[in-house]
């Protein structure tokens, strides 16, 4: 497998693969903790090692261990690589409509607590469904016939892994958790829109009391401190991939306030949007093959 990825991502940093929802994520050097903002999705390490820091929770994902996050979520993570051993890695999009149609034939799985966010074992078989990706991915046949079909395998195995019940309750319509994904999915759709608690509260169909714990219980953020994250993400974001300024891109994500959007960028990312950008451009100028259209955030 490290072969196969050493091949697959000859460049440092994210790259899109040639099958839709798979990015290749590569680096040949230690990187410090960093705000990071993931999609639902599975990541795998093949080489190396990565640890979150989640409601003061660590979460290590490594060549024995992926990570699955049910939601996006906005946390902070660190990079153990080198130039000898680069961390090399697979970064799959959680697609809700295939976890809807696999839940619907795995019948019932014993029931545990929601998980928004865990790492797990890797067993045999979901590293083998891994290789036999990686091998289809090398292959630009393999890769258009059979790759869907081994990524829908992979999920599959995740679902039936020892917390598979915990992706299934977290993501199930009915529950309190499935309200609160409904409001998550509006606020990334529009997170530049303006939006207060008590409109997030209905589109859930909870009291506010009720819908603040159940958030913050998943995210653990209050609403408005998520949305403000999505917002800071979401303009770091433009910032890079776009070349736009700080101001356009504040507007753009509905600050209305220059310094209050300075302000708060600097408290999550601790540099100014304009230190920021030129950090990432820096990165970028080493590594032209990083690819920032890559669905995993920074």
């Amino acid at each position: 497998m490290v072969e196969l990825m050493l091949r697959l991502a000859p460049e440092e940093g994210y790259t899109a693969a040639q099958l839709d929802g798979v990015t290749f994520m590569r680096s040949n050097r230690p990187l410090p903790v960093t705000p990071a903002l993931y999609e639902p999705s599975v990541v795998i390490v093949i080489q190396g090692r990565k640890s979150g820091l989640h409601a003061g929770n660590l979460y290590v994902y490594d060549a024995q261990h992926y990570l699955v996050l049910a939601l996006p979520l906005p946390f902070s993570i660190e990079t153990e690589a080198s130039a000898e051993e680069p961390m090399l890695g697979l970064a799959l999009r959680v697609d809700p409509l295939q976890v809807a149609q696999l839940l619907m034939g795995l019948g019932d799985l014993p029931t545990c607590e929601p998980a928004t966010l865990y790492s797990s074992p890797i067993d045999a078989r979901l590293s083998d469904a891994t290789l036999r990706l990686l091998e289809a991915l090398a292959d630009p046949d393999e890769v258009r016939l059979l790759g869907p079909s081994i990524l829908r395998e992979i999920l599959f195995r995740v679902l039936q892994g020892e917390q598979g019940s915990g992706l299934r309750a977290t993501l199930a319509p009915n529950s309190h958790f499935g309200r609160i994904t409904r409001v998550l999915q509006r606020i990334h759709s529009d997170y530049q829109e303006p939006f207060d608690v008590p409109a997030m509260a209905e589109l859930a169909s909870m009291s506010v009391p009720t819908f603040h714990v159940h958030f913050k219980a998943m995210t653990s953020r209050s609403p408005l401190q998520y949305l403000k994250a999505i917002r800071l993400h979401q303009a770091r974001l433009l910032m890079i991939r776009n070349d736009m300024s700080a101001i356009s891109a504040a507007q753009r994500v509905g600050y209305e306030s220059p310094s209050q959007f300075n302000r708060e960028f600097k408290r999550l990312f601790g540099r100014t949007p304009g230190d920021e950008a030129h950090h990432f451009k820096r990165l970028l100028s080493l590594a032209p093959a990083v690819d920032t259209r890559a669905r995993v955030a920074f």
